[in-house]
């Protein structure tokens, strides 16, 4: 997917971005691919595939999903900034905050933030577990999002402690997430949450599959969630 292919497929859903914001997204892979020479942020380098499997994937979420307004957003180990920074880029009056355990990537985030001259986008060198049971960050986002990070029945704990009641946690899973989503009933369920909406898609040009999975936030997650660091890994709530 080209630049060209990536306007004209936004504009198709709805999307229609400015020539500041295509110069942003020109800049943010020129600064993912001199930045990966010196740290692994990803595998994928040439152009047409992270306009398609990082810029063009994290944006999908806005077309099932409402981003338009000042919702807070939490990205739960974005890595080199996916979903959350594509997302901010096409709606800029998102409040986003990037939690990741890597302190390297927390350095290039930082710098790519201040590049792309984006407001509003805090990062957090922190464990996920530990994240979550900050009273700070804790139930206090709009919208909590993870792309790629774990199984959801681990990806779920935590995350879903970060949304606030009445909020959303928004996981975009690949191929098997229907497995993982039988996996995760239980944990879903304990952590206060319920399935509201479920979306399937396939990635134009290459045709890979995609699952959207929205869980409603319907109450306070209890105290002990999530666990302490590396426990929802080795012994997830099932």
């Amino acid at each position: 997917m080209n630049e060209e292919q990536f306007k004209q497929a936004l504009h198709e859903k709805g999307i229609t971005l400015s020539d500041v914001q295509l110069e942003q997204f020109k800049k943010y892979f020129e600064l993912l691919v001199e930045w990966n020479e010196k740290m692994n942020l990803t595998a994928i380098t040439d152009e047409p595939s992270v306009y398609l499997k990082h810029f063009f994937d994290s944006i999908s979420a806005s077309f099932y999903e409402d981003f338009n307004g000042s919702f807070s957003v939490c990205d739960v180990g974005a890595g080199a900034g996916f979903p959350s920074i594509p997302l901010k880029i096409c709606f800029p009056d998102l409040k986003v905050t990037i939690v990741d355990s890597l302190n390297k990537r927390i350095q290039f985030l930082t710098n790519l933030s201040k590049e792309l001259k984006l407001s509003n986008v805090h990062f957090v060198h922190a464990r996920a577990e530990e994240f979550g049971q900050n009273s700070e960050y804790r139930e206090k986002y709009d919208i909590v999002t993870a792309r790629a990070v774990a199984r959801l029945s681990v990806l779920s704990e935590l995350c879903v402690p970060l949304v606030k009641v009445g909020g959303r946690f928004i996981a975009m899973k690949a191929a098997s997430a229907s497995d993982e989503l039988k996996d995760a009933k239980k944990a879903l369920n304990v952590l206060g949450s319920e399935k509201s909406a479920e979306y399937s898609f396939l990635l134009p040009i290459e045709n890979s599959e995609r699952t959207l999975y929205v869980f409603s936030k319907t109450k306070s997650t209890p105290k002990r969630y999530p666990r302490k660091p590396g426990i929802p890994n080795k012994t997830p709530i099932i």
